[in-house]
């Protein structure tokens, strides 16, 4: 059976549906690069700030044994080094065919126009809107995709500036994520990422009477985090129109058709690169893959989306 595994995210062509999620791999255009190689269908950069930040202290990861938690504090090198990372990337991933989206995150809104006018200069195939990390909110305050209001604000004043196609990520730490994802929406954004990291969660060493991380708490993701990541695309797709990369503890083939089938346009893979490195990719595509073959679907049209019945 000759199998379809291309999806069509706002009018960008992906070999299939798997998307390096923003801040595995940190800022290097090579390896970006690296990953497109690899059999991303899309590739995400880091999110970048308009400032440098070193981020937080080692350590920053931890497997504990169920899924990861982690507090990187969001490190990067300023927006105006980014979009020289992004412009070399997207020269290697250009020549595989493989989109390039650019993360920004920011502590004010103007911030956010101003970081995104300048990542815009790189000319990435679209820009997501980090406003959902959790493990820097006593620096920050509140993270805005906390509240549909301050949501709707950043997307509009983003979407003022940049006219290319616009992701927002959304935060599962929230009562309502499609009251978030309805107000993104109506305020400019051409399709969602969800989710970003729950929490902020701690886990304590008991020998050393201490949390682990540095930073003492950090974002929750891994398998721990996959059957509310589902839930919430689930929830978000029977109520938006645009589509939905969906993302969180993403492991296995299995995993990856859950999301499609809870309404996903593409998939995130993020905690899986840690496990198993860039053969990620292959490994979890070849399990769709097979997956489709025993369930006789030839293409991801055919399943997409087909939970909600």
């Amino acid at each position: 059976m000759a199998l379809d595994v291309s999806v069509d995210l706002c009018g960008i062509s992906l070999r299939n549906p798997l998307v390096l999620a923003s801040g595995i791999w940190g800022s290097c255009a090579e390896t970006l690069v690296r990953v497109g190689r690899a059999g991303a269908g899309a590739v995400t950069a880091k999110s970048c700030s308009l400032e440098p930040r070193q981020g937080h202290p080692n350590p920053t990861v931890l497997d504990w044994g169920h899924g990861l938690i982690n507090a990187i504090g969001l490190s990067n090198p300023g927006a105006w080094e980014e979009k020289r990372i992004l412009q070399r990337a997207a020269v290697g991933l250009k020549e595989m065919g493989v989109p390039l989206i650019a993360s920004v995150f920011a502590e004010t809104i103007v911030s956010f126009q101003r970081t995104v006018e300048i990542i815009a200069q790189a000319e990435p195939d679209l820009i997501e809107l980090n406003i959902s990390c959790p493990n820097v909110e006593d620096e920050f305050g509140r993270p805005f995709a906390l509240d549909p209001i301050m949501a709707a604000k950043v997307t509009a004043a983003v979407r003022e500036v940049y006219k290319g196609i616009l992701s927002v990520k959304l935060s599962p730490n929230v009562p309502d994520i499609v009251q978030v994802a309805r107000a993104v929406e109506k305020a400019g954004a051409d399709l969602l990422t969800a989710v970003n990291t729950l929490g902020p969660g701690m886990v304590i060493d008991v020998h050393a009477g201490r949390p682990v991380l540095s930073n003492k708490v950090g974002g929750i993701s891994g398998a721990a985090l996959r059957p509310i990541a589902v839930r919430c695309v689930y929830e978000i797709t029977q109520a938006v129109s645009i589509p939905v990369i969906g993302m969180g503890g993403v492991l296995t083939g299995e995993d990856a058709m859950q999301m499609l089938m809870a309404g996903a346009t593409a998939v995130g893979i993020g905690s899986a690169l840690y496990y198993y490195g860039e053969a990620a990719f292959m490994r979890i595509l070849g399990e769709l893959e097979e997956l489709m073959v025993q369930e006789g679907y030839s293409s991801i049209k055919e399943f997409r989306g087909c939970a909600h019945g």
